[in-house]
């Protein structure tokens, strides 16, 4: 009877074992992928300020060109503040890195041609860190300053993700896919202005 006890009790904490590796591991992910394309976000333009007080309203001006409707501005193209080309780390990737100003003066990060591997809790990350290739890159972006921008929306596709107001982007340096799960990057890029 005891030894019957003792295989009972070696398969529960096998199983239980499994289940925690499971958990962490998440070894499907291998065999799983998603992709996200998104657009650049159009914002508004911004007010141009009247340079003529108002007053009472009155009849509509006269339009310099009679013949040409008037309507709204067309937004503004976004600005290019820094770029960058994504190497990889512990998984092959590749993909291009923007972060981009709106027309309403608002900022993203963009992933363009993302590929990569999908693993658990990855996320989006501005860091201060230098990017080195090879093994020696893969553990330093937890290191220094960082900004978590969120998960990863998807292994591939062209995602966009916002930049808080109030980040100063002058502390950032570099871009990191970041595994949060086993504090490892996936891939990074180093970002130029």
């Amino acid at each position: 009877m005891g030894k019957r006890a003792a295989i009972l009790a070696g398969l529960f904490v096998a199983a239980i074992a499994v289940a925690v590796g499971l958990y962490l591991f998440q070894p499907w992910r291998i065999f799983t992928s998603s992709t996200v394309t998104e657009d650049i976000p159009s914002a508004a333009p911004l007010p141009v300020p009247s340079q003529e007080p108002t007053a009472e309203p009155s009849a509509p001006a006269a339009s310099a060109t009679p013949d040409a409707p008037a309507g709204p501005a067309a937004p503004a193209a976004p600005r290019e503040l820094a770029t960058g080309q994504l190497i990889s780390h512990e998984h092959a990737s590749s993909g291009t890195v923007r972060i981009l100003e709106l027309a309403d003066g608002s900022r993203i990060l963009r992933l363009e041609g993302l590929d990569t591997s999908d693993g658990p809790d990855l996320k989006v990350w501005l860091s201060d860190a230098p990017v080195i290739e090879g093994l020696a890159g893969w553990h330093v972006f937890d290191d220094g300053a960082y900004l978590d921008l969120g998960a990863l929306k998807a292994n591939k596709g062209d995602q966009n993700y916002e930049i808080p107001a109030a980040a100063v982007l002058g502390d950032y340096t570099s871009v990191s896919i970041w595994c949060a799960r086993f504090a490892v990057s996936f891939a990074a890029a180093e970002l130029k202005t």
